[in-house]
Formats: structure tokens, sequence, C-alpha cells
């Protein structure tokens, strides 16, 4: 792969500057990273979930992935089995348990999702959502597996939103007073990247959280996580490697770190 050195040399960047909870002296990143991203919750939580991606990892069917600004090759434009999509385009166990606990600590009720894939990090998003997850999907024979492990997981509180991201994502903000928590997962390029976290942005307030999946993917994504730790909303930051948290509260004073996870 095109960008494997460049991870690679992101990734030592990272281990030489990422910091345990002995080495944070900021209380509300303290309080972050010892009651949020340490804590581990039970399995059976999202039993359901697991179930599901492991059916998808054994799935040979073929289905059409036409690219719609995917980060790479996952989705190419032609036939792909269902099993090698879901095997790179869906987030780690570790990672969709993180985000479903930022949800529950923030106490969050509008989730917005760029980049559904197949469904199964929705269903982590959706365990402590106290109301309504969007989830934003371009391929349409994506989307409808990630309907069906929806039904079939007995999913409430989700709405699918199908379509391309750069024409769905600003009608449905146009309807929205609030996003509580985003996570954008979708086009893993610089300019698509900024142009969504801008319009999320105008719907943030202080105690949302957005999530920038893959920041370490390729110089493009650095960059793009560059400019958004720059954006005048933006107070605070926590690289986590594999994503990048956002904060806009005001009282955190423009303070980034990098946390081992």
């Amino acid at each position: 792969m095109a960008n494997t050195f460049f991870q690679v040399q992101s990734y030592f960047t990272y281990w030489l500057d990422a910091v345990g909870e002995h080495s944070l002296h900021s209380p509300f990143f303290y309080d972050f990273y010892t009651q949020v991203v340490r804590p581990r919750e039970k399995d059976t939580d999202f039993q359901q979930a697991e179930k599901i991606r492991q059916a998808l990892l054994a799935d040979r069917r073929s289905i059409a992935a036409a690219d719609i600004g995917a980060a790479s090759s996952v989705l190419s434009g032609h036939q792909r089995s269902i099993r090698d999509i879901a095997r790179t385009s869906t987030s780690p166990v570790r990672y969709s348990k993180l985000y479903a606990r930022i949800i529950k600590a923030f106490h969050c009720s509008e989730v917005v999702e760029l980049g559904t894939s197949f469904g199964v990090n929705t269903l982590y998003l959706a365990r402590y959502n106290r109301g309504t997850l969007h989830t934003f999907e371009g391929v349409n024979a994506i989307a409808d597996i990630a309907q069906a492990n929806f039904d079939a997981a007995g999913a409430s509180g989700i709405q699918l939103v199908r379509g391309n991201i750069d024409h769905t994502l600003s009608r449905f903000l146009e309807g929205v007073k609030s996003v509580d928590f985003a996570l954008l997962d979708a086009n893993h390029r610089l300019i698509p990247t900024l142009q969504y976290f801008e319009a999320l942005a105008m719907k943030v307030h202080p105690r949302s959280v957005m999530v920038i999946d893959d920041i370490h993917h390729s110089a493009e994504m650095a960059s793009a996580w560059k400019a958004i730790q720059q954006h005048p909303l933006v107070y605070a930051t926590a690289d986590l490697f594999r994503c990048g948290l956002v904060f806009f509260d005001p009282s955190l004073n423009k303070q980034h770190v990098v946390l081992q996870y």
C-alpha cells in the first residue's frame, strides 16, 4: 500500500509522544482518560453486534461497491466480497467500545455517523445513545446490508440516510438544532473531511464531541487533522492514533494531548 511507510512513521512518532494518566496535568483529560478511555465494559453489552461482525467476516458473497470517496481501494467500483469489505472498513472492537463509552459519559442524544458500512459500529454507537442516531452511507448495496443488520439486531433509534454524503449531510443539518456526538468515517481525503467537519461544527455546543477516523492514514488525513486542531471552535483534541477526538468547550483553553490506547 502506498501509505504504509507514512503510517509506520506516524505510529513511531505517536508511540514516542503518547502519555498515560500519570503524565496528564489537565484535570479534564485526566478524568476523561481514567473514566472513559481506560475502563472496559462487559462484552455482553455488545454480543449481538459481534455476532453480526463474525457473520460478515465469513460471508463470501460479492456486492457492487462503487467508490464514493473511500480511503483507499476498499470500495473500488467493482464486485467485492462482503467479508473483504467488512475486514477493511469496520472499526476495531476496542474503538467501537470507546465511542460507545464517550456517548454514555457525555449523555448524548443527537448522534451522527458518517460512513455506516455494514452497521456494526452503528450498533455500538446506538447502545448508550439517548435519542436518534443518524448514520450516513453512500453505497446502496452496503446500506441494504446495514439495514438488514439493524433489523436483525432489533435496534431502535437508528435512522439510515442513503446517498452521497456531500449532498445528504447538508440537507440533514438544515433541520437539526445541535449535534452531541459525530463520527467522521466516510471520505478519508483532505477536502471532504474538512467540509464535513465545518458543516458539523456549526451545530456543536460545549459538550459536543467529534471523532475523526484514520487521522494517520495518509499525509492528506494528517493535514486534515492539523487543520481541525487549529479551527477556532476547537478547544481541545486527543490523538489516539487510529482516531482523533475533538472537544469544543472554551474552558479547555486550547489543549492537545496524545494518549496511550
